[in-house]
């Protein structure tokens, strides 16, 4: 026991690195002034993939479907904008309860099964949710979109601008403050628990871990999370894509947690970064070609990062630390 809580307390203090990254969020706002639109893309994807890290790298929940909170959140808080609830941050509190009320409904049925079935389940319930809101037109305007969302300025004083100032750091503070959740989250007991049901959910069964409550409740708290990025988007751009829901969606942000690192935290942050640069950059070179590329490039990642981007860092710094500590005398 007191070798977990020392564990537990080494595992909760900030290293210079995990410094740094934050620094670097608010150092692009200076140093990108005409890239924040897509900063603030980024922002929202990390977000979305922080959320997918939760149930897939620390509770080994294996989903294709985790667009389906996005897209509720996102319906959501372009539903209030439309009918007058154009506060933001109320929007994004009432988006994280809808996206976690759903996730409610759902929980048992998702995590009482096994990977497969997990798998299975969660793809269909992606596909429902999208021909829900294709058909539901006169709520969710279907193939065209959701328009006419109205959203006040932030705090009642910045507005949200065209060139994504706002916007950028709107979106910065509510990735940090997701971050800081999941950190905190993960590394507590209840962290600690999620990662016995992952490695053997017979074993955590038997020592009194109730292995169905602890991953609804990791499930839940996701779905929140990713309605909160979700909701963000819809409040940012002021329009709302069915294609917030759709396969594409989910398949792109597990893309990024696995370029990045399942279980890192930092991974989804760096996978989405990694990954929307390497879009925008491509299709700049090549608008045509510049899937192919960029296939190219995740296979590549996929077979020489083992682990993730992140893992590769942590594994670099190791063996820096190995050869200095050699070098001592």
């Amino acid at each position: 026991m007191n070798g977990g809580a020392h564990y537990l307390r080494e595992q909760r203090r900030w290293h210079w690195a995990e410094i740094v990254f934050w620094l670097l969020v608010p150092a692009a706002w200076f140093v990108f002034p005409g890239y924040l639109v897509l900063g603030t893309q980024i922002l929202i994807a990390a977000l979305f993939a922080l959320s997918l890290d939760l149930v897939m790298g620390y509770a080994g929940i294996v989903t294709l479907g985790h667009a389906a909170f996005f897209g509720i959140g996102a319906y959501v808080a372009g539903k209030l904008g439309q009918q007058g609830w154009t506060e933001p941050l109320s929007g994004l509190f009432i988006a994280a309860a809808g996206a976690a009320f759903v996730a409610a409904l759902t929980a048992r049925l998702v995590c009482r099964g096994n990977d497969l079935s997990r798998l299975m389940i969660t793809l269909g319930l992606g596909m429902l949710f999208y021909e829900v809101a294709n058909k539901a037109s006169s709520i969710t305007g279907g193939l065209d979109g959701m328009l006419d969302i109205v959203i006040s300025p932030l705090l009642g004083v910045f507005a949200f601008d065209m060139w994504g100032r706002t916007a950028y750091v709107y979106s910065a503070i509510c990735l940090f403050v997701g971050f800081l959740l999941a950190r905190h989250l993960v590394r507590q007991p209840f962290g600690l628990a999620l990662h016995a049901v992952r490695l053997n959910p017979v074993r955590s069964g038997a020592i009194g871990i109730d292995n169905t409550r602890a991953l609804s409740r990791i499930y839940i708290l996701s779905a929140a999370m990713g309605g909160v990025a979700g909701a963000l988007l819809a409040q940012t751009n002021q329009f709302v894509a069915i294609d917030v829901l759709s396969f594409q969606r989910s398949a792109d942000v597990a893309t990024m947690l696995i370029i990045g690192g399942l279980g890192q935290l930092y991974g989804g942050l760096v996978g989405a970064t990694g990954f929307l640069v390497a879009q925008d950059s491509l299709a700049a070179i090549n608008p045509v070609y510049w899937q192919f590329w960029l296939g190219l490039v995740l296979i590549l990642v996929v077979l020489f990062v083992r682990g993730g981007i992140v893992a590769l860092v942590r594994r670099m710094a190791q063996r820096l630390r190995h050869r200095q500590q050699r070098r001592q005398p």
